[in-house]
């Protein structure tokens, strides 16, 4: 059997797939259930996050379970096979290991580094167990994946390289300003009780946000979060300022309400479709206590609503001494709105009227010998024209001109009212929202493109050493692990082969003492543990090796070890090692005592 891992994250799929393609926890249930009685797999777990969806299992055929498990999270996402397929990507063996223990670290992460990965591997791993999905190898993968993630924090500066989500989110809403000094005395809306949503209430409390509002389908879940945070900020000051968090729980049909006041909202819940539309939104920030000023909305003050502001042209002052009178230009051809004395107006005309119009505007005489025939030649002009004008250009520089009245700019957008991060997939938050004047959105897909330009931590680096080191050292264990039943079925067959020796024996000689049938019976078994003693240990050392699966297939071969057997001790091992995992669970809920 071997590992295989097969999914679509925020590096090999757009947003807009990975919100289509997200799995409900029903949805996941379906999915493993399906997974393990499909042929190729006898074992599987599920991580989904927001920014990804991968299936993990046990196979015992690559190609096939590739095709069986890229159509099953087709099937079950409800994206097409089709449309799925470009997206997905597929590690085998070594790789898919190496794969998971990088996402442990957080070094797959949209926020490299981020630690929140480890609660989620947690949770699919328990979500594994419960359905009776996970097994040895499951078990195996992701509790060293948890190991690995914990000693990459630990022992690295990983953490400096990132953060959470939540953290990354609420940076990008503040657009530069440090959270605790943008988040301070605002009042926050928390739509949803899970845990991304109980990480951003509890960071928006530790900013020092003035109020929570925890909103959720289910009450009891929003009470619980509102008396956590209640114990560990509701009693002390926020920052030292002097302020105290207030938390408080509502029902989902109170959010309309709770946007007229809210300053930052952050949704995350599991529904499968929009939680806030952007007409709700909008209905929000228009009802909002102390409505912002009309140019809040995008309008032009001064101006009745609707009505399109017209154009307003200063009027310029007179320049140079010239009139009209001996002007060179044709005035009845130059276009309204133009200046006579710009260069605009003069666009086309013959050097010589250039010239003579140049002196006229800068108020000397005009010499009229040449003047008023258009396309005349340039040759023979005056040099004292030429000379008039580089030195009123010289003086007074760029004529001035009265050009086109330009379009009327766009008023700025106003500043935001509304900050949303929503950190759900598929969406809670219309992206409509993006458009409305007085809001700020952040969602997953703002938060993809702000982390690709993000700098990496040289902790990075060691890290991926780390990642290197543990993959060979589970990669040996496994491959040890696989050909111990074949060493132990070995071994119990020898002790089978003296064991029928000995009673032969005594067959024979009927009338051997104890002593000497002891002595007889020890000697035997050490001749046979010496036999096989350099034997085995090398076939470990050499199985554990890369590429040394094919030893224990070559131990079995050599002394024609029953299949069944080997099996059987494998069978057995796990049954022990559940039985062992029970007996502890069992003593701690003892050592705990009644809830």
């Amino acid at each position: 059997m071997s590992l295989l891992v097969v999914g679509l994250s925020h590096r090999s799929a757009p947003v807009s797939v990975l919100d289509r393609a997200s799995l409900s926890l029903d949805a996941q249930t379906k999915l493993l259930q399906d997974a393990v009685a499909a042929e190729p797999a006898t074992e599987a777990a599920v991580l989904a996050t927001c920014n990804r969806i991968e299936l993990y299992a046990d196979v015992d055929k690559f190609h096939a379970g590739v095709a069986e498990l890229s159509t099953l999270l087709a099937q079950h996402s409800g994206v097409g096979l089709e449309e799925l397929t470009p997206h997905l990507y597929v590690h085998y063996e070594d790789r898919a290991v190496h794969h998971m223990f990088s996402v442990a670290c957080g070094l797959d992460s949209m926020v490299v580094g981020e630690g929140q990965i480890l609660g989620q591997i947690k949770d699919s791993l328990a979500r594994a167990q419960g359905l009776h999905t996970a097994g040895r190898l499951m078990n195996d993968l992701f509790q060293q994946s948890l190991r690995v993630g914990k000693r990459a924090h630990s022992e690295t500066g990983i953490d400096r390289a990132g953060q959470s989500l939540v953290s990354f989110g609420l940076e990008q809403l503040a657009l530069g300003t440090p959270v605790a000094a943008w988040a301070r005395g605002k009042k926050a809306l928390i739509i949803g009780a899970g845990s991304m949503s109980s990480l951003a209430a509890a960071t928006l409390a530790r900013a020092g946000v003035s109020e929570i509002v925890i909103a959720n389908r289910t009450a009891d879940r929003a009470e619980r979060l509102v008396t956590l945070l209640t114990e560990q900020y509701g009693q002390r000051p926020a920052e030292g300022d002097g302020t105290e968090v207030l938390a408080r729980a509502v029902p989902m049909g109170s959010v309309p309400s709770e946007l007229t006041r809210a300053d930052v909202v952050v949704s995350c819940t599991g529904a499968t479709g929009l939680v806030l539309t952007a007409g709700a939104i909008a209905a929000g920030v228009e009802g909002r206590v102390g409505t912002q000023p009309e140019t809040a909305r995008g309008e032009v003050p001064g101006t009745v609503r609707g009505e399109v502001p017209e154009a307003r042209t200063a009027s310029l002052p007179p320049v140079g001494t010239g009139t009209d009178e001996d002007c060179p230009l044709d005035l009845t051809s130059v276009p309204p709105g133009f200046s006579v004395m710009g260069e605009a107006a003069v666009a086309g005309m013959d050097a010589a009227t250039l010239e003579q119009h140049a002196t006229w505007a800068a108020g000397s005489a005009v010499d009229r010998r040449r003047g008023g025939r258009r396309g005349a030649d340039a040759e023979g002009t005056d040099p004292e024209l030429i000379g008039a004008l580089a030195a009123t250009a010289a003086s007074v520089g760029r004529i001035p001109e009265r050009r086109r009245p330009e379009p009327v700019a766009e008023p700025p957008r106003p500043e935001p009212v509304l900050h949303l991060l929503d950190l759900a997939m598929p969406r809670d938050i219309d992206a409509a929202a993006h458009r409305l004047a007085g809001v700020r959105l952040v969602d997953i897909e703002t938060l993809a493109e702000a982390s690709a330009d993000a700098p990496m931590a040289a902790d990075v680096d060691q890290v991926r050493r780390i990642v290197s080191d543990e993959v060979a050292a589970f990669g040996a264990a496994q491959r040890a692990a696989h050909i111990t039943p074949t060493v132990v079925a070995l071994r119990t067959m020898a002790a089978d082969v003296v064991a029928g020796e000995i009673a032969r024996l005594e067959g024979r000689l009927p009338g051997l003492d104890d002593k000497h049938r002891a002595e007889i019976t020890q000697t035997v078994r050490r001749v046979v543990d010496k036999l096989l003693h350099a034997p085995t240990v090398r076939v470990k050392q050499l199985a554990a090796e890369p590429g040394g699966a094919g030893y224990a297939d070559a131990l079995r071969t050599l002394f024609d070890l029953d299949p069944e057997t080997v099996a059987s001790v494998s069978r057995a091992e796990e049954s022990n090692e559940k039985n062992a995992k029970n007996a502890t669970i069992a003593n701690i809920a003892e050592n705990r005592g009644p809830a």
